[in-house]
């Protein structure tokens, strides 16, 4: 039986890309879109697409258990007999619009299945323990990016406004409100969708 828990987008109000290279950063959650793992009550294209998606992940992170290289002790035997069961990623994360789509599946295949030393999601987690996870999720979402922070699924997991001001100094911030009406945060729909990994590296070239 799944724990079906949502896994929120995120919008980076700053730092894009730079974060790669220790530059500061501000992330929060994206609640308007989320997602989840799955069991399909029917097959259709769209549940076997992700599904197919997420046997591509599984045989990477088989690939990286083989060479121990996993990040993270992960049950991979659950995750392969789910994905036998059809288990799909139901997700409404646009994907290519750098709001976390690769993200929110890296968060929950971790939060389902890390079966040792599991950092779980508080309020109130040591630097040394956001550190650990950004580090891990690195590891997981770089099959998606090639190179990546681990800031996405970071926030997907926690989802908890991140204040990033080096590599090795992160933590858990506040957000204050305002209605008065002097300022906005808001996400344009360019209508094109873009493939972060190359993106990524030509900033890094």
């Amino acid at each position: 039986m799944l724990k079906e828990s949502l896994y929120y987008g995120k919008i980076l109000l700053f730092g894009e890309y730079g974060i790669i290279q220790d530059s500061m950063g501000l992330s929060i959650p994206y609640t308007d879109y989320n997602g989840k793992l799955l069991h399909p009550k029917e097959s259709n294209k769209v549940t076997k697409k992700s599904n197919q998606q997420l046997h591509l992940f599984y045989e990477h992170l088989s690939s990286l258990s083989k060479k121990n290289e996993l990040p993270c002790s992960l049950d991979l035997n659950a995750l392969k007999a789910d994905l036998s069961k059809g288990i799909f990623f139901d997700s409404t994360i646009p994907q290519g619009f750098g709001i976390g789509s690769s993200g929110a599946i890296v968060a929950a295949i971790y939060d389902k299945y890390c079966d040792a030393e599991k950092i779980e999601s508080t309020n109130d987690l040591l630097n040394e323990d956001i550190l650990k996870l950004k580090e891990i999720f690195s590891e997981l979402e770089s099959f998606y990016h090639g190179t990546s922070s681990g800031l996405d699924p970071l926030i997907c997991y926690l989802n908890l406004p991140v204040l990033i001001k080096s590599k090795n100094d992160l933590g858990t911030v506040g957000i204050p409100e305002s209605n008065n009406g002097k300022g906005a945060v808001f996400l344009l729909n360019t209508g094109q969708v873009g493939n972060t990994q190359p993106l990524v590296q030509h900033f890094l070239e």
